[in-house]
């Protein structure tokens, strides 16, 4: 069973959602977070990335940059833009994104589920992240940014969620990217806490930093804690819980360099020994195990033989984890695609135009265009304790800061 807890949230005064409401705080580069408080006093990114509020020389990890996250919070709750919930609410969150519509459940999940590999990882996480938002978390004494969580689908929550959603939302705004937010109060939330106990496992589809980090600072809270209790807020992380059908993952594709100055006559002769290879009208593949790519203003789609790929093995037949062993390691020398300059990634969401344009820029070589990898393979993976390449996912539409705040007392 899973642990789904309401929670007595910090969220922005209704009129005030649009103003409040920002991309996650890992979605953007420092510059990119200057330019989008401009003009925005209220910007939960003050919150999320208050070094945006300190010269741009200042160090990010320096304490008055926490104090300042904690700080801000004080403030948005003092001057009233946001308010706090008597009582523990369970929320119901959808985001309409074009014709794709998910809706999911926001509660608290608990980090025994994540300790005991409840909640599933099929990431590693980098201990410099995670060292930040875990002080992060224990500077503003709060979670200010759910984890992603998928689980299979269930009619019961489904049903709970279907009646809660025909009330008056308390917030309905579409942001600047043109995505639609809405979001009701549950009328029955002990309802989803009894209805996730038949639930197995969820899922961390984004959000792994957030997790570990949420998960590291309740438990550092329980072992501070002169009379600890399980179900003591700093035992539970904010979440959004979504039915595995509803989720829409697009492609994270790769753009190269190539520091051998080969001909693209050369480069293409060494995709040849690797698949079929012919030119293309297609920019993006249409089926798994195989690939588009751009080079020299032509695009190329290359096919893996089915015949070679492992089924059986859920991480070496995932398309990332083939043009890593096959392409980019033996033909590009990219052996750790986290750190590799040669190697940068672009999610899904950008199109295949921002490929070209980086190829006939000439700032790289070539790009590749992949096909997306599906929810039951995270599954697959996660359950039998594999880790997924590097940029394996772009889950699209992300969710939005400052709508729910979790306090850990």
């Amino acid at each position: 069973m899973v642990c789904v807890r309401s929670f007595c949230a910090i969220h922005p005064r209704k009129d005030m959602v649009q103003a409040i409401s920002a991309l996650p705080y890992d979605v953007m580069n420092t510059e990119e977070a200057r330019a989008m408080v401009e003009g925005r006093p209220w910007s939960f990114l003050r919150i999320s990335r208050p070094e945006v509020e300190f010269n741009p020389s200042h160090d990010p990890t320096a304490d008055d940059v926490y104090a300042r996250s904690r700080e801000n919070l004080q403030k948005f709750l003092r001057e009233g833009v946001m308010e706090e919930d008597l009582t523990p609410q369970i929320y119901i969150y959808r985001q309409i994104m074009g014709d794709h519509v998910q809706t999911g459940v926001v509660a608290c999940a608990h980090i025994d589920d994540y300790i005991q590999n409840r909640i599933k990882k099929h990431e590693f996480t980098r201990k410099d992240k995670e060292d930040d938002r875990t002080r992060h978390v224990r500077e503003t004494g709060a979670h200010t940014g759910p984890v992603f969580l998928a689980y299979r689908d269930d009619n019961d929550i489904q049903k709970l969620m279907d009646d809660d959603t025909l009330a008056t939302p308390l917030f309905d705004f579409t942001t600047e990217d043109g995505i639609r937010h809405i979001v009701w109060r549950s009328l029955m939330p002990s309802a989803y806490e009894k209805a996730f106990e038949h639930i197995d496992a969820c899922y961390i589809a984004d959000g792994h930093h957030r997790a570990a980090s949420a998960v590291r600072a309740g438990a550092e809270k329980r072992a501070e804690a002169k009379d600890p209790s399980a179900d003591a807020p700093y035992c539970h992380f904010l979440a959004v819980f979504f039915p595995a059908s509803s989720l829409k993952i697009m492609p994270y594709n790769r753009v190269l360099k190539d520091d051998k100055n080969r001909s693209t006559e050369q480069i293409l002769h060494e995709l040849e020994n690797v698949g079929k290879l012919e030119k293309t009208t297609l920019k993006s593949p249409q089926n798994p195990g195989t690939y588009a790519i751009y080079i020299d203003k032509q695009w190329y789609l290359l096919t893996i033989d089915p015949a070679s790929i492992d089924t059986t093995d859920p991480v070496a037949s995932l398309d990332v984890d083939i043009l890593q062993k096959r392409v980019l390691a033996p033909i590009f020398g990219i052996q750790d695609p986290r750190t590799d300059k040669r190697i940068d990634f672009v999610g899904g969401i950008r199109g295949t135009q921002e490929l070209e344009r980086r190829v006939d820029s000439g700032e790289m070589r070539l790009a590749v265009s992949m096909y997306p990898t599906q929810i039951h393979q995270i599954f697959d993976v996660s359950d039998q304790g594999g880790v997924m390449p590097p940029k394996s996912t772009w889950f699209e539409p992300k969710l939005r800061s400052g709508l729910f705040v979790h306090r850990l007392d």
